[in-house]
């Protein structure tokens, strides 16, 4: 069930964010290009933290020459190795006193099986376990910041999901589909978790959780050429924009979480209409596996005990 939050809301119902130090995960392409690039427009001071520093680069240049005088930098990240992390934090704690806003937006889709360099499952560690080592090891610059949002990216594959704590890297039934769910609902019901937290020590920070329908970007392109289906790769991106939404359109979701007024912590928005596929942003409601707090804890517990991160919530 989802709820209208108002009618054709797009990118120019965007508030202003001037002076607001805004950190987007996998801002060099898709969603979090154009997330980047409209809040640039709106003032902000964006971090663009990123795995491959020509593509952030070459995407700063592009916003730049779109927004003259847009204030931007650009942040080494690798949310698929602990140690990088540590060392992305360590350096943004040092150049930043606060930070306003961080867009957990980075992920891997469809991947063949196989681990990162700290041994965890693809998915499930990169779009989960390193999104939750970094929010964590950010959160002294967040936690009390009046108005500082954490936005936290799921998707509708969330629906058709577990946590296979049994099985957590899926040994025992590997689909490409079955780990990039577990996955995207791990970071939903982190968001939702890291809310019930926050909210328990009082803090300013709020935490809310969006998610793109269905938006025609590159995300699937590596999986694809990962099992030499190049030809399919470049076709999927040249008829992507034609079959689904345009990125801009899968981003309003995670602006509409990241600047509006009338958004609460624990919020999860999505497109409006179609089962949450296409629309305009919309208040969505999360299953109730993803509602459970439960199952949340326990996730929460384990995430802590892989990453030997511990939020000190």
């Amino acid at each position: 069930m989802t709820t209208k939050v108002r009618q054709k809301w797009d990118e120019r119902d965007v508030p202003a964010v001037s002076g607001k130090t805004v950190l987007i995960t996998g801002a060099n392409s898709g969603l979090g290009f154009e997330t980047a690039r409209v809040l640039a427009a709106r003032g902000g001071h964006i971090i663009m933290a990123c795995r491959n520093a020509d593509k952030a680069h070459a995407a700063i240049n592009r916003i730049q020459q779109a927004v003259p005088g847009a204030a931007l930098e650009f942040q080494q990240l690798d949310l698929s190795s602990l140690d990088a992390i540590e060392r992305a934090c360590d350096e943004i704690t040092q150049k930043h006193q606060h930070l306003d806003l961080l867009i957990n937006n980075a992920g891997v889709m469809w991947m063949a099986p196989g681990r990162t360099i700290d041994g965890f499952e693809t998915h499930f560690g990169t779009n989960h376990l390193g999104h939750f080592a970094f929010t964590a090891r950010l959160l002294p610059l967040l936690q009390h910041r009046p108005g500082a949002r954490i936005v936290t990216l799921s998707s509708i594959a969330h629906r058709m999901a577990r946590i296979y704590f049994d099985d957590l890297w899926l040994e025992h039934g590997y689909g490409r589909q079955k780990a990039y769910g577990q996955s995207k609902l791990a970071n939903l019901m982190f968001a939702l978790e890291l809310q019930r937290r926050l909210e328990a020590v009082g803090a300013e920070a709020i935490s809310v959780a969006a998610h793109p329908g269905v938006a025609g970007t590159n995300l699937a392109s590596p999986a694809l050429e990962q099992i030499g289906l190049r030809r399919l790769a470049a076709l999927a991106s040249r008829i992507g924009p034609y079959v689904a939404r345009k990125p801009i359109q899968g981003a309003l979701p995670t602006l509409y979480a990241a600047t509006m007024d009338d958004v609460r912590g624990g919020e999860y928005f999505g497109p409006g209409r179609f089962y949450e596929i296409f629309g305009y942003p919309a208040r969505g409601r999360p299953t109730r596996y993803a509602r459970d707090p439960d199952i949340a804890q326990r996730l929460w517990e384990l995430s802590e005990e892989l990453t030997g991160v511990k939020p000190g919530l």
